[in-house]
């Protein structure tokens, strides 16, 4: 069994644990973070760094240092007004991929941006949030990116 796979196995148990969590207390457990990478890995064939590794969460098969951000949206709920985490222009990455899961932590869509269109959206002058805190909606992130994995398709 592959170190993915393994890891695989972990979260598909925190992930019925954080389901359950979330419908008696109405929050979140907080593994979106870890599920987004591993979806990511396992879709689009990355190796994932070391835990807190800065700046970057995985490899591409090109070499390519990869930020990952990931969102769990409730099918109910709209993309808008919602914000990915922050991004860093000071750290050594090359492009920044967001993972969007349900409620229940399947992901639907998988989006990937380079440094250059994301440090152009950050910079651009507007938005205190985005400009002084590396914070873009997540309509912006996808704006800006390429869907690079979809559940249909």
């Amino acid at each position: 069994m592959t170190k993915l796979n393994m890891i695989g196995s972990v979260l598909k148990a925190a992930k019925r644990a954080a389901v359950a969590y979330y419908r008696l207390t109405g929050k979140p457990l907080g593994i979106t973070g870890e599920m987004g990478e591993y979806f990511a890995a396992k879709h689009l064939g990355l190796k994932l760094a070391d835990a807190r590794t800065p700046g970057f969460d995985a490899y591409g098969k090109d070499g390519r240092l990869i930020q990952i951000k990931s969102r769990s949206i409730p099918r109910s709920k709209k993309l808008s007004g919602q914000r990915i985490g922050t991004i860093r222009l000071d750290r050594g990455w090359n492009s920044v991929v967001l993972v969007l899961m349900d409620e229940l932590f399947e992901p639907f869509a998988i989006y990937e941006a380079d440094r250059k269109s994301i440090k152009e959206a950050l910079v651009k002058p507007g938005s205190k949030a985005r400009n002084e805190r590396g914070a873009l909606s997540v309509t912006k992130f996808i704006s800006i990116a390429a869907e690079v994995w979809s559940k249909t398709g």
